[in-house]
């Protein structure tokens, strides 16, 4: 394993422990909104500050770019970090939450951990170097089309301005798709592709820290990402789709129609 990548597995492993141990008990986690269906908890503060630690020690030059605290630093080497994906589901007890951390270098995607502690599935990537569940190669599904197509998707509670867009897209999934789930926590459902469990995803409204992860995970695992119009912009507009090859150039033929202005040039 890449020493980065260990570090990474490493914070990921603490950051879990931490989300477990407070799992025992939701009643005495405090939440506070950061914005509307928008939660942050003391366990995603404690988790994200047990990463930076971890990283820190290792590479105290790097930079890091965290859900819960923001920015730390400039340097050709940034960590993307998100501590709890999945808050709303952790603080209500369903089970479907990760830790995401990545690292990229002068804008490449380049390490990629996401690690689902009540499973204790740990997904990992170094570019060039292949995808892995638990230290078993991953590929993407060999899905031929999206006909009979298990694909992954998440509401833009966020961006009402799309909802309409979007339940069109749903729609129009739904009827060709085999089926179209949403558990809730962004980063899983794109370490799920790449480990060919969803032939597909797409999602608007994610921020970096949701996707970078995920994103490597999917590539080398053969699979594709880019944004509604296929263009690698997912990480800088925040809707990504991404699938294996062939289930990827369906999704955006069937989105496609319903993508506004400010969907295709966000």
């Amino acid at each position: 394993m890449h020493p980065m990548l260990n570090t990474a597995v490493k914070a990921a492993r603490r950051a879990g422990n931490i989300i477990l141990r407070a799992a025992r008990d939701l009643d005495l986690v405090k939440v506070s909104a950061k914005g509307y269906n928008d939660f942050v908890s003391e366990v995603d503060r404690a988790a994200e500050e047990a990463i930076i630690e971890v990283l820190r020690k290792a590479y105290p030059d790097h930079a890091i770019l965290a859900e819960e605290s923001g920015d730390h630093g400039r340097s050709p080497y940034q960590w993307i970090v998100d501590p709890l994906d999945g808050t709303t589901n952790f603080l209500h007890g369903m089970p479907q939450y990760a830790v995401s951390i990545a690292l990229m270098h002068k804008g490449t995607l380049t390490q990629a951990v996401v690690y689902d502690p009540i499973r204790n599935d740990l997904f990992t990537a170094s570019r060039g170097a292949g995808a892995y569940l638990n230290d078993r190669r991953i590929r993407v599904s060999k899905r031929a089309s999206l006909e009979g197509a298990l694909i992954g998707t998440g509401f833009p509670y966020g961006h009402k301005a799309h909802v309409d867009a979007y339940l069109a897209m749903l729609r129009d999934v739904m009827t060709v798709a085999a089926g179209v789930r949403r558990p809730g926590a962004a980063s899983l459902d794109l370490a799920y592709v790449a480990a060919g469990w969803y032939d597909g995803f797409w999602e608007l409204g994610l921020s970096a820290w949701d996707m970078a992860a995920g994103c490597l995970l999917i590539t080398e695992a053969g699979g594709l990402v880019g944004d509604l119009t296929g263009e690698p912009r997912h990480l800088e507009s925040g809707h990504i789709v991404a699938g294996n090859p062939k289930v990827f150039v369906e999704l955006l033929k069937v989105i496609a129609p319903h993508l506004t202005e400010k969907l295709k040039n966000p």
